[in-house]
């Protein structure tokens, strides 16, 4: 009993044991937490941009409504950008997309004005669509709820295939099925959209690694 002594117990505790669960964990395949795919192949947002910009493949981007109240959704805007977008900024293939009616540029071209002076606009992009196809649009996502005035308070997140990821078990929806983030609750924000973005980015990830461990164990055996 003496090889376990009170500084030894402390040290296994400390430093051994978090090492063992790391290696277990790392050594199971798909052993993470995937986030559910609630609607496949929404329409490309390229069919509706008229400057044909921006493309959803092979990007993950947080979708927005901005609507005819622009200045309603100013607030909302700000606080997406300082929670999410900041933390987001320099992931690859990151980009917020902001639609609104092609009508309300001039006050869509202030509230970017707004918006810069706080950071770097590379990956926002504002998206003017023609009143009618924006409704076109948002029906492809399937989600449970309307559009008001053209837009939302919600933000939601589209994966690199087009499809619309969220949560199937989440505690405060009635159904579980979070189809979009309030961008009006910061801690929602937080707590739940920047974790989510996480968990597909580290799926995008995990599949990367299993592909290239696929090859080497290929190149080992001669195929």
């Amino acid at each position: 009993m003496k090889f376990l002594t009170k500084k030894r117990v402390v040290l296994f505790l400390l430093f051994i044991f978090p090492l063992i669960c790391f290696l277990i964990l790392s050594t199971g395949k798909n052993n993470f937490t995937k986030l559910p795919v609630l609607t496949e192949n929404i329409i490309e947002i390229s069919e509706i941009d008229s400057t044909k910009s921006t493309t959803l493949k092979n990007n993950v981007s947080v979708v927005c409504f901005i609507g005819n109240e622009v200045e309603a959704s100013k607030s909302r805007l700000l606080n997406l950008n300082e929670k999410i977008y900041k933390k987001f900024i320099d992931f690859k293939q990151f980009q917020i997309i902001a639609i609104y009616p092609s009508e309300k540029e001039i006050e869509v071209t202030e509230l970017k004005k707004q918006i810069a002076a706080f950071t770097d606009m590379k990956n926002w992009k504002f998206i003017p669509v023609q009143k009618e196809l924006i409704p076109v649009f948002y029906e492809s996502l399937s989600v449970n709820e309307p559009l008001q005035n053209y837009g939302s308070s919600k933000a939601f997140i589209i994966d690199k295939d087009g499809n619309l990821r969220g949560r199937t078990d989440d505690k405060d929806a009635i159904d579980g099925k979070l189809f979009g983030y309030n961008m009006n609750a910061v801690a929602e924000l937080k707590d739940k959209l920047k974790d989510d973005i996480n968990v597909l980015y580290y799926e995008y990830y995990a599949a990367f690694k299993d592909k290239n461990k696929n090859k080497a164990d290929r190149k080992e055996v001669g195929l």
